[in-house]
């Protein structure tokens, strides 16, 4: 990068110690297997690393962007010109004391959640098939089936943009439908409190694999995409039904944009056929959401985020 010299390499390797990378293809990292090339990703291995890592930054007016396991994220086809910090395995330990769990942000959901039936603990069962990083899963308050990790916080550790570290409590994560304030305010999160409830080891997994089942019958687990495009709106799902059965009833199911295809198996999934681009899939999404407007008066919002060159991560549906 233009903006740091040979020594700022020398200091930022000396304060990552899960790596500092030059050149990294965006579309081997993304779930959707989409985006340019990134001038310089950033690993940090705990939060003291998050911490000084942002200090330095904010000391020099340097923006970056930070990421998880990407599986909301959308990057540009011009990649990314900001330092890259990429919160993942080096940051993913779990710890259990009773019905307390201690989880590192970059701890794999899916992974937790077998973790949390193999202690017998109750209420994690919803997270098993959701692909992703933990801390994106606060930042989202995502789930299934219902439920919402929010439902079992006890607290979040974050990292604000000057490097100060925050514990927030439940009441002041603003909760509510895939929604928080981290999706807002700039701050890291590097470890979740949460609690859950004690159950029976078998119903549990049993639970689980039913789910897990449902999800391959439902779901095109095996092509690349970001999961579902498209927030569930309360008020449309009442009057016609969920995003995915609306935009099949349009007509959309196969439709393709360059590389970009519109699930056979499950509308409300995006899919690369191989050599898709972010230019397609933006499009893609653009002509359901303007048609699901213009047919029903419904307007659809995304959880896929697209991540600028810039490093801005906005929600779809605001850059079209």
């Amino acid at each position: 990068m233009d903006c740091l010299s040979d020594r700022d390499m020398e200091t930022l390797k000396g304060m990552c110690s899960g790596g500092v990378i030059r050149g990294v293809d965006l579309s081997a990292l993304s779930h959707w297997r989409i985006g340019g090339s990134a001038d310089l990703l950033l690993r940090p291995a705990s939060t003291a690393e998050v911490i000084a890592l942002r200090r330095w930054f904010f000391s020099r007016d340097i923006p970056h962007v930070v990421i998880g396991n990407t599986t909301n994220l959308l990057f540009a086809d011009e990649g990314l010109r900001v330092p890259c910090l990429q919160i993942g395995q080096a940051l993913s330990g779990v710890g259990i004391e009773g019905e307390e769990v201690f989880a590192g942000a970059g701890a794999w959901v899916p992974g937790l959640a077998r973790t949390l039936m193999l202690h017998s603990l109750s209420g994690g069962e919803h997270m098993s098939g959701v692909p992703g990083a933990l801390g994106g899963l606060v930042c989202m308050n995502g789930g299934s089936n219902g439920r919402s990790v929010g439902d079992n916080v006890v607290s979040v550790e974050s990292v604000d943009i000057q490097g100060t570290l925050i514990i927030r409590e439940p009441r002041e994560c603003g909760f509510d439908y895939r929604r928080s304030v981290f999706q807002t305010n700039g701050e890291i999160i590097t470890s979740v409190h949460l609690r859950f409830l004690p159950g029976d080891q078998k119903a549990i997994r049993a639970e689980m694999l039913a789910d897990l089942a449902n999800r391959r019958k439902k779901f095109p687990l095996k092509e690349p995409s970001c999961g579902s495009v498209f927030k569930r709106n309360a008020a449309m799902y009442a009057d016609i039904g969920p995003p995915g059965a609306v935009i099949e009833r349009l007509g959309f199911k196969g439709m393709c944009v360059g590389g970009a295809m519109v699930s056979p198996k499950h509308a409300n999934f995006i899919v690369n056929t191989g050599h898709a681009k972010a230019a397609d899939i933006l499009e893609t999404i653009s002509r359901i959401r303007d048609t699901v407007f213009a047919r029903t008066g419904y307007r659809l919002h995304t959880e896929a985020c697209y991540v600028t060159p810039e490093g801005k991560v906005l929600p779809v549906d605001k850059v079209l």
